[in-house]
């Protein structure tokens, strides 16, 4: 049986930053490899040979060959690098007919996912797969197979149906609502057996379901906030697949994700016009400035500056905030939104900000530098998800003194301490926390939080209980290590 210290762990994900990122999965598929390397974890992430992340990784050899004599997928070359700044290993499959691909890593220029999508993560799959069994081609094996998400989903269902020593395996479900379905025509593509594609297995509702298929056959299951883990059992947030859930509640854990304090700190971020902390916090005004100056607004420093990082959907609320945008403005408040997203609401957004100049600043699209500088200037962060399985800007902006107003889900509510006058105990209080998911409880939300905002003795209260909490990996990475712990334990 391996020691915890020397436990074995493949990180099997589809993005990882800086190679690639589009969300939150790859700040964590980053951050939380690090931290559980710091805690003495053999832990090696798989990632798909991406153009970008190929280009950005100059030491790199080749260490395997996955030939399609053997698989159902073109050949594909294994190679051996180090995440950039780090000391955790990484092994990208190189495959230039699935990967080599001029858009981003699930979609071309547009918005239509690439329509071979599984074959693309199939093969992420496979080879996570074929190097946890006997026919590995590298001698280091892991004991634990971590699973993120529907594009890793599938490797627990090639191992479930090879014979020999087998991995413990995982699953991380970052956001439920991301499937990974397809045709049932497309299994034998896939190299999986036809009895594979039943309820007991990848079916679902007639299609084929990558996150299914991992959900049914991994030994553990985990979610990324421990309020996400008892939402979806139930409708609606279980998306179809809450029955499921609920029959494997005993292997179903909540961990809370952490955030890079590295990255993330606002004392050392090169990204901010000027440092600061939670005992100097008229320095953030020089980045409020700043941030009023790149994006054309006004600048104004007592006018209150909300921000928005976000994907730009109907999940994220983006729909309410257009709502009660002609209200925000008439209170005098400033908007500066950072995303992409459904044309409906960009164009919306993009109306509103030709309606209000000075006022309203939209960004389509994503910059790392922009985000962090929007983090550090903006006065209140808003993020009213409809659901949210962890989210990572709310700690973020926390972390910046940016109270967030954010609804009462998921993630968020687990790691937003609401103010409101009757809070106890209020030195805790961190942001705003609403329940109503209507246009009038956002608005509502906002009115608290402008009123605290005027008020120089509750502010920076609220402002230092933030940047004051621990958001970092340690306690949660701690947490996977008791996981793989008990699953090395289970599987010896």
């Amino acid at each position: 049986m391996a020691s915890v210290s020397s436990s074995k762990v493949l990180f099997v994900t589809s993005e990882v930053y800086p190679l690639v990122k589009t969300g939150g999965l790859g700040d964590v598929s980053a951050s939380l490899p690090r931290a559980l390397c710091e805690l003495g974890v053999d832990v090696r992430i798989l990632l798909p040979g991406y153009p970008a992340a190929l280009e950005q990784l100059a030491r790199k050899r080749k260490v395997a060959l996955i030939s399609n004599d053997a698989s159902p997928f073109p050949d594909a070359r294994l190679l051996s690098a180090h995440l950039p700044d780090s000391n955790v290993p990484l092994y990208l499959i190189d495959c230039p007919t699935l990967y080599d691909r001029a858009g981003g890593p699930y979609q071309g220029s547009g918005t239509t996912d690439y329509a071979d999508n599984y074959l693309r993560f199939g093969l992420l799959s496979y080879i996570a797969a074929l190097l946890g069994s006997d026919d590995s081609p590298l001698t280091w094996r892991p004991d634990i197979v971590h699973c993120n998400d529907w594009q890793a989903g599938l490797a627990p269902a090639y191992l479930h149906f090879i014979t020999g020593q087998k991995p413990a395996t995982l699953i991380t479900i970052h956001n439920l609502a991301f499937q990974g379905i397809f045709p049932p025509a497309t299994l034998p593509d896939l190299g999986l057996p036809a009895e594979s594609l039943q309820i007991e297995g990848l079916e679902y509702y007639g299609n084929l379901s990558m996150l299914k298929a991992a959900l049914f056959y991994s030994d553990k299951i985990t979610t990324v906030s421990p309020t996400y883990a008892q939402e979806i059992q139930l409708e609606p947030l279980g998306m179809g697949l809450q029955g499921l859930l609920a029959t494997r509640q005993d292997d179903l854990i909540g961990i809370l994700n952490g955030i890079d304090e590295t990255a993330w700190n606002p004392r050392a971020d090169p990204h901010i016009s000027k440092h600061y902390d939670a005992g100097h916090l008229p320095d953030k005004r020089v980045n409020k400035a700043a941030l009023q100056q790149r994006l054309g607004l006004r600048i104004d420093k007592t006018a209150p500056l909300l921000g928005i990082v976000s994907r730009l959907t109907e999940q994220k609320g983006i729909d309410l905030v257009i709502a009660i945008i002609p209200q925000l403005m008439e209170w005098g408040c400033q908007l500066a939104v950072l995303g992409n997203g459904d044309a409906t609401n960009q164009n919306a957004l993009l109306a509103y900000a030709d309606l209000y100049p000075g006022q309203l600043a939209v960004t389509i699209g994503y910059d790392e530098q922009l985000s962090h500088l929007m983090t550090a200037g903006n006065d209140l962060f808003l993020m009213p998800s409809r659901f949210e399985p962890c989210g990572l800007n709310q700690m973020y902006s926390q972390r910046y003194g940016s109270p967030p107003i954010v609804h009462a889900t998921g993630g968020l509510v687990d790691s937003v301490t609401d103010y409101s006058s009757e809070t106890p105990r209020s030195d805790q209080a961190s942001g705003f926390v609403f329940a109503d998911m209507s246009a009038a409880g956002l608005l509502e939300a906002v009115k608290r939080a402008l009123d605290c905002y005027r008020d120089d003795n509750i502010w920076p209260t609220i402002q230092r209980a933030g940047m004051t909490r621990d958001f970092g990996w340690s306690a949660s990475a701690a947490r996977y290590v008791e996981l793989y712990r008990a699953l090395i334990v289970a599987n010896d």
